[in-house]
């Protein structure tokens, strides 16, 4: 295993936290694959978006892996008329990290971070360790101060 950059920061930030590893399909990438190599509950491992406002600029969501993002919900949380997806191809320059290994922990700002509500019916969540095939298991209030994130509704129901 990877000592990523996102394990210093945790380390480094005295927060506790546990690793999972699982061998990446490049035709693949997506979360509900990682969930499924992993064999952990599909509700219990987020993926990080990355969007942008059109009045807001840059923010995070972190929602389960299985489920889609309300964009409604979710510029109405932000104050925005409309959000979108920024596009894969910007993602390494806005964020540092590359598709299918996008942390919400040490991106190279800190953008404001919204996690989905579900995630408080967890005592641990998975999210990326920062690399494709490397997952933490983190509390989410842990989690959540860290990052300075919210936990707000933002799925479709």
């Amino acid at each position: 295993m990877i000592k990523t950059n996102v394990m210093r920061m945790l380390d480094k930030a005295g927060i506790a936290y546990d690793t999972k590893e699982y061998t990446v399909d490049e035709q693949d990438l997506s979360g509900s694959h990682a969930a499924d190599m992993l064999g952990v509950d599909h509700g219990s491992v987020f993926k990080t978006l990355v969007l942008k406002g059109d009045k807001t600029s840059y923010f995070v969501c972190c929602i389960p892996v299985d489920a889609e993002l309300d964009l409604k919900k979710t510029a109405k949380l932000t104050g925005d008329k409309k959000v979108e997806m920024i596009s894969v191809k910007d993602l390494q320059s806005v964020t540092g990290y590359i598709r299918g290994g996008c942390s919400p922990v040490g991106m190279k700002k800190q953008f404001p971070t919204w996690i989905d509500a579900s995630a408080e019916n967890y005592t641990d969540i998975v999210v990326s360790a920062g690399i494709r095939g490397q997952q933490i298991v983190i509390a989410p209030q842990e989690l959540a101060v860290f990052i300075r994130g919210n936990f707000a509704s933002l799925t479709l129901n």
